[in-house]
């Protein structure tokens, strides 16, 4: 019998932390992987270093809790710790500076193993929340995942992943990333008011990339999930020529209008030889709660259809449901947690893995 996540968690809610409470109502678990084999491994993230050190019972206590859980064959557990918000200067994210010359092409980002681009041709299709769901769905499938929020005017991603904290720096140059949900988030809107809006040129969005891509002390990952803004401007062009990205995924619901728009990303990553990993259907179904009744309120398979047409991989369908919305502005992505959302986006996450995508 393959072991349940969800027994996992239940086993983990027995290991006492030794100020009270236990590990999964202190949301210290990360990046929960269960292999096919039976094999276990997962992150206990302290608040902080000290705290961290102090850990090291509970560690051991937790992979015993999870090894004696049914179909678990072995568990690893590794201690981890994320820094105040306020350690030192701030980064110095000056507003208008430009990017600074780079030579011999595309470059590669040390330490990071892939680049994927999450992309639209228009806004509203659910772009950023496919993006910050399948980052924690690959975190909790035990990959290293970062999470770039490349949506300079409009950035949603502190908000769905739950952190409005302000980065730091170490020495005002480097940026340290936030951490949530078992992700390596950075994104302009942690470095901003909320309600505050970027009145910024081409040239100033191109440096503000560059300084995201270049500046943050990303460490080791697996894959960096660049959310994109809609559209296909500069910070497309931007990402696509002066980076090695492993490709994009293109995200957009079932209907015509979108569709149209979304031929116009796949088009401009073409030119831009950025290949195209896979397309995502987005709102492709509603499940009335009450009745169960299902209705297709923007179509239904126009995305999959397009997939076959140009020949690129159909990576899945995800509903349009009220708890996905609710789990974004709540700032825990509705993938942290079970139930059918959270499966829809452990499945693509699986998929991506097993096309060597993650």
């Amino acid at each position: 019998m393959a072991a349940r996540r969800e027994d996992i968690l239940e086993a983990l809610k027995g290991v006492a932390l030794p100020g009270g409470g236990d590990l999964v109502s202190a949301d210290m678990v990360r990046a929960l992987g269960v292999e096919p084999s039976g094999a276990v491994r997962f992150v206990i993230e302290a608040p902080s270093a000290e705290m961290a050190r102090s850990l090291e019972g509970v560690r051991v206590a937790a992979e015993g809790a999870v090894s004696r859980v049914a179909g678990v064959t072995s568990a690893a557990a590794v201690l981890t710790a994320h820094g105040p918000a306020e350690k030192g200067p701030p980064p110095q994210m000056k507003v208008g500076r430009h990017p600074t010359p780079q030579q011999g092409g595309p470059a590669r980002l040390e330490g990071i193993d892939r680049i994927v681009a999450v992309a639209s041709g228009k806004g509203g299709v659910g772009k950023s929340t496919v993006a910050s769901n399948l980052a924690v769905a690959l975190a909790r499938e035990g990959r290293r995942v970062g999470l770039l929020d490349a949506d300079i005017y409009g950035p949603s991603q502190p908000r769905m992943m739950g952190t409005m904290k302000r980065p730091s720096s170490e020495d005002g140059e480097r940026i340290d990333p936030l951490h949530a949900h078992g992700v390596t988030l950075m994104s302009i809107g942690n470095m901003m008011k909320e309600d505050e809006a970027l009145v910024w040129r081409g040239p100033m969005l191109m440096g503000a990339l560059q300084q995201l891509m270049t500046q943050v002390n990303w460490g080791r990952l697996d894959i960096l999930i660049v959310d994109l803004p809609p559209g296909t401007g500069d910070v497309q062009l931007t990402l696509c020529q002066r980076y090695q990205l492993t490709g994009a995924i293109v995200v957009s619901t079932p209907q015509d209008v979108a569709l149209l728009d979304a031929r116009r990303a796949i088009d401009m990553f073409g030119k831009l030889k950025t290949p195209v990993l896979g397309l995502i259907e987005n709102m492709s179904t509603y499940v009335c709660p009450q009745c169960g009744h299902e209705a297709h309120l923007f179509g239904h398979g126009g995305v999959e259809a397009e997939a076959r047409k140009i020949d690129v991989p159909f990576l899945g369908a995800l509903p349009l449901e009220l708890e996905t919305r609710l789990a974004g502005d709540s700032g825990t992505p509705v993938a942290a947690g079970s139930g059918k959302a959270a499966e829809a986006y452990s499945e693509l996450a699986r998929r991506l893995i097993g096309g060597g995508m993650g």
